[in-house]
């Protein structure tokens, strides 16, 4: 499983807060092409997503299929989730 945190580091206090929390399941696939579930969790603050990561409070779910794992880079993996999920679409 990919855990992807979204954290707040404050250059004024230094308090580092925990605002989002994205997993990303291998759900199967071949060594070359990966199938990954991606859920984006509920909460925000650091207990809140971790108690919705144990007890399934998810906010989105999708899935990412053929993602040419040893091809391209995470971050790859990472947009292609969020887009996914329907985030970055803009304002219109």
């Amino acid at each position: 499983m990919i855990v992807v945190r979204v954290e707040l580091w404050s250059a004024v206090t230094g308090d580092v807060t925990e605002l989002a929390r994205m997993t990303l399941d291998n759900i199967g696939g071949t060594q070359q092409l990966g199938d990954y579930r991606v859920r984006t969790l509920r909460g925000r603050s650091a207990e809140a997503l971790q108690r919705a990561m144990l007890t399934g409070g998810v906010q989105r779910e999708g899935k990412v299929l053929r993602h040419p794992r040893l091809r391209e880079h995470v971050w790859n993996l990472v947009a292609k989730a969020l887009t996914g999920l329907g985030y970055g679409g803009g304002s219109k």
